[in-house]
């Protein structure tokens, strides 16, 4: 009879083909993780979460914030300046419906977002202006005289 020396559970599976099977389970969880990563954070349970996304214009005399927000009404959204930020608020509803012979669907979901982007030095709060129009919000804002650029004047010595 031939003795063997012992080896925790964990030691076994290091060996053989039950080691190939956790390598590969490993480098799946790795691959599943880096792909869909940020995914988990914009699904709570069933409820999708969205918040837009802002691009930000420095123009020479304003600075204009841009959002694209389908699907929404001008009475769904709000903008407000305070302390140096601009936050936009919304309320976001979306409705679903086909209906065909041999089936029916129907989804509807609904939910708020809201972004808080910190202003750039120099912008003149006090007149801010905000339009939308075919779904794109702007905010609009100029920038104090302090703050807009300056030609300096070279001099030969």
């Amino acid at each position: 009879m031939a003795t063997e020396l012992w080896r925790p559970r964990l030691g076994l599976a290091r060996r053989g083909p039950w080691a190939e099977l956790a390598r590969m389970e490993r480098e799946m969880e790795d691959l599943f993780s880096r792909f869909f990563g940020d995914v988990a954070s914009r699904w709570q349970g069933e409820t999708r979460v969205w918040a837009p996304d802002i691009d930000m214009i420095d123009r020479k005399d304003e600075v204009v914030f841009r959002t694209d927000l389908p699907g929404l009404d001008q009475k769904d959204i709000e903008a407000t300046v305070q302390e140096g930020t601009l936050t936009i608020r919304g309320q976001r509803k979306e409705e679903r419906e086909e209906k065909d012979e041999d089936y029916y669907v129907a989804e509807r979901w609904a939910g708020s977002f809201s972004r808080t982007v910190p202003l750039p030095a120099g912008v003149d709060a006090d007149r801010v202006k905000a339009t939308f129009k075919n779904g794109v919000l702007e905010v609009h804002l100029p920038k104090s005289a302090q703050a807009q650029e300056k030609k300096i004047e070279i001099k030969a010595a």
